[in-house]
């Protein structure tokens, strides 16, 4: 089989940087979201679940116990260089000072890195990008941005509570301050207003490409929609309000994204990975290894390469 590399894959990027294998550790910040406290929403997202994708981490109420219990795990035994990953609800809402209190006590091991903050664009400013940069001498700092969508119709209905002037407003002033963005998009969304597809691509997505490559970003995480129990999305699912995507429906399109991006862009995941035991659908989701090989085989028995239609 031929040894090519078709997009910008994480690992090799990181490898490259760190001049060796590089991990993430999860942490769960112990924050919420604007969309959740009432200053915006009270629900989330229609997709979110109740802990903000954040399933899979053993929280601690304590940032620095997590992170000793990381370094205590096998997890550890795989890397020798980490990145201090907040990932789950908004973790730039809040105050500056207690920020900088929660970024400083998962800071505390020589193996660790980088930081890097998932978050919202409308809970950007000056002020939070002025706090990341500062840690910046020091370690690897990148903002994870969700979009989702371009459409701004699929944005309310999915009931996101922000707007894409937010996402490009939070892009420039993260672009001001010299910090990487990683953007994340949702394939298979339900589309309203936007159900005309081009060979099998949802305008959605197409649309979605096209703002995104008027922007300066520097990483892409691609998820799949799946659907999780205690979701709106499930309500819509069991009312037959919502179709997730097929595998090879997600292939194609992914497949479009890849081709159609700044060939600049990191990939950093081409797949969401949704809890077991909270999976409603699809299935598929729950087989990694089919949507990573599926789609390197579409890449490459149509000889397709990251950015070739940029």
């Amino acid at each position: 089989m031929e040894n090519i590399e078709r997009y910008k894959h994480l690992n090799k990027y990181l490898k490259e940087k760190f001049g060796e294998r590089t991990l993430k550790i999860c942490i769960d910040g112990s924050f919420t979201c604007p969309n959740r406290d009432g200053s915006k929403g009270i629900c989330g997202c229609i997709f979110c679940s109740e802990k903000g994708s954040g399933e899979h981490i053993n929280a601690s109420p304590n940032i620095s116990e997590q992170v000793k219990n990381y370094f205590n795990s096998y997890k550890a035994q795989r890397a020798n260089k980490f990145i201090a990953y907040f990932q789950n609800f908004t973790n730039t809402y809040d105050s500056i000072e207690n920020l900088k209190k929660k970024y400083d006590s998962a800071l505390i091991d020589d193996r660790i890195v980088g930081l890097e903050v998932a978050t919202r664009p409308d809970c950007i400013n000056d002020a939070v990008a002025k706090l990341l940069k500062s840690y910046s001498e020091k370690y690897y700092v990148c903002v994870e941005l969700g979009l989702q969508t371009a459409n701004e119709q699929t944005g309310n209905f999915i009931n996101r509570c922000y707007s894409n002037n937010d996402f490009t407003n939070a892009v420039k002033i993260l672009n001001s301050y010299d910090i990487d963005v990683v953007t994340h998009i949702m394939i298979g969304l339900p589309t309203i207003g936007m159900e005309i597809r081009d060979e099998d691509i949802t305008q959605d997505v197409i649309n979605t490409v096209n703002f995104l490559n008027q922007h300066k970003i520097q990483g892409l995480k691609i998820h799949s929609c799946y659907i999780v129990k205690n979701t709106k999305l499930e309500d819509l699912y069991k009312e037959g309000k919502y179709t997730p995507l097929s595998l090879e429906q997600y292939l194609e399109e992914c497949a479009y994204v890849i081709t159609h991006i700044n060939p600049d862009i990191i990939i950093h995941r081409v797949s969401g990975d949704a809890p077991k035991d909270l999976l409603v659908a699809p299935s598929w989701n729950l087989h990694k290894k089919w949507i990573l090989n599926g789609l390197e085989r579409l890449l490459r028995e149509k000889k397709l390469f990251q950015g070739m239609f940029f």
